[in-house]
């Protein structure tokens, strides 16, 4: 795949700052980053700011730790939309002079009445061109008081044909497409004449986008043939289902990157899983970012909605979970339980996540158990009534004392103590480590009791099981 008119590759990801990034905005950024890197080209961070109503300062705040968690790194940006005002100005006025755009006067009334009346007879809604020049066209009268906007002049003969990277041919005619508002009565430009633009400024080589943006890429071909622009490759990726089988969206559950941060996945993982969302290596499901970069070269992308499978993430996370290095853990379970009002170190953390991270899916399950060490555990009456029984109570009271009166606290001499009061009791160790498992951290299954109880305070440890 060539740069074609271009002497490198460079590709952009270009978010709108009305909301977090997007989860289907994050794969879309992954695939450029990586097309990029993968032909040793340039990624560009673009924030389209233009919907000033929407936009804000803190989802574009939102986006950068997005990106710099993914660890998505640009080589140029962020550019803002807003900052190059003037370089749309300069351009519209030469679309002007030239003739390929055109002011128009017609209201947002008029032109409501006038989709309405197409509707009425069956006729397609656009606009009807009333203030499009044409040799020998006698144009209306200006109207006093009224601003108007910029349509771009479309071609009104042949078609429109791309090679999309994802679809293939697509073909359009120009009679199906309307003339489009490219700056607003507000002076404003509409995304569809920034994009080409910025897109232009930014010699941007090949344009990976959401599949929504299919019926977008006439006008905006168009628009790069009017200016003289050399055209990008475009390749539109089909949407993300979510696990209902609808499009993932905003309403439904949680679909910013940030809140995935937040809920203990780990960067690498989400990488890994959002590559297979749309593309594959052969059978290859697990690999890593650098991989993906030696692999990635645009083809084997798919043209079929990809599912969002909640479960798959959390496999394929907790594979990440027991590759990742103890203290890298323990330092985000500091940060995490601190939160809560629990000062821990990560030194007194690191062990407790290599014996639990084997259990968990995500950083927060490693909380949970983790937690437990601090925290009295709450008891369910499920397993009150059917492990914290009047036959067992001596055996752990015995147990309790054992255990307090040991001067080397660690799993072999813990073990040491079960041996003790199983013999003394007459019981097998489920009968036993069960309840205390039940009393120390609130549930019944535990990797082995002993290493457990190693990594509790032995005090803390030893009224828990004395309040039996």
């Amino acid at each position: 795949m060539s740069a074609s008119a271009f002497n490198k590759v460079r590709t952009r990801i270009a978010p709108s700052p009305t909301g977090f990034l997007h989860l289907g905005t994050a794969r879309t950024a992954l695939y450029s980053w990586a097309f990029a890197r993968h032909h040793g080209g340039e990624f560009v961070l673009r924030i389209e700011d233009t919907d000033v109503a929407r936009s804000s300062q803190d989802s574009v705040d939102q986006i950068l730790a997005a990106m710099h968690w993914l660890g998505l790194d640009y080589d140029e940006g962020p550019i803002y939309q807003l900052q190059r005002l003037d370089r749309y100005r300069e351009v519209v006025d030469r679309m002007l002079a030239e003739g390929t755009a055109y002011r128009c006067y017609t209201t947002p009334d008029e032109l409501n009445a006038m989709k309405a009346a197409q509707e009425a007879r069956g006729e397609k809604r656009r606009y009807d061109g009333t203030w499009r020049p044409e040799p020998g066209k006698v144009l209306p009268p200006v109207p006093a008081g009224v601003t108007p906007v910029i349509r771009f002049k479309n071609p009104l003969d042949g078609d429109v044909q791309w090679d999309d990277l994802v679809k293939g041919s697509i073909s359009i005619a120009n009679r199906e497409i309307d003339d489009l508002i490219i700056v607003r009565a507000d002076g404003i430009p509409t995304y569809n004449f920034a994009v080409v633009v910025d897109d232009w400024d930014m010699r941007i080589s090949h344009v990976f986008r959401g599949d929504e943006h299919v019926n977008n890429t006439p006008w905006q071909i168009n628009i790069f043939r009017a200016l003289g622009a050399p055209l990008p490759q475009f390749g539109h990726l089909p949407i993300i289902l979510g696990d209902d089988g609808l499009k993932l969206s905003k309403r439904r559950g949680a679909v910013s990157v940030t809140a995935y941060a937040d809920n203990g996945y780990l960067p690498e993982a989400m990488l890994n899983y959002l590559s297979r969302l749309g593309w594959s290596h052969g059978d290859d499901e697990l690999f890593t970012a650098e991989q993906m970069v030696a692999w990635f070269d645009g083809s084997h992308l798919s043209k079929s909605p990809a599912q969002w499978d909640p479960a798959k993430l959390d496999w394929v996370n907790a594979h990440y979970i027991k590759q990742a290095d103890d203290s890298r853990l323990a330092s985000w379970l500091v940060e995490r339980l601190g939160q809560e009002g629990l000062n821990v170190s990560t030194e007194r953390l690191a062990p407790m996540v290599r014996l639990y991270k084997d259990r968990c899916a995500t950083q927060l399950q490693l909380a949970e158990w983790v937690r437990l060490h601090f925290v009295r555990p709450e008891i369910s009456d499920a397993d009150r009534a059917q492990h914290l029984t009047d036959a067992v109570r001596p055996a752990v009271q015995a147990l309790a004392q054992r255990l307090d009166g040991l001067q080397a606290w660690d799993a072999t001499s813990i073990s040491a103590a079960f041996k003790a009061c199983l013999a003394e009791f007459g019981l097998k160790m489920p009968q036993l480590a069960i309840p205390v498992r039940v009393l120390a951290c609130g549930r019944s299954q535990t990797p082995s009791v002993d290493a457990v109880l190693a990594l509790f305070d032995k005090k803390v440890l030893v009224e828990r099981l004395q309040a039996y």
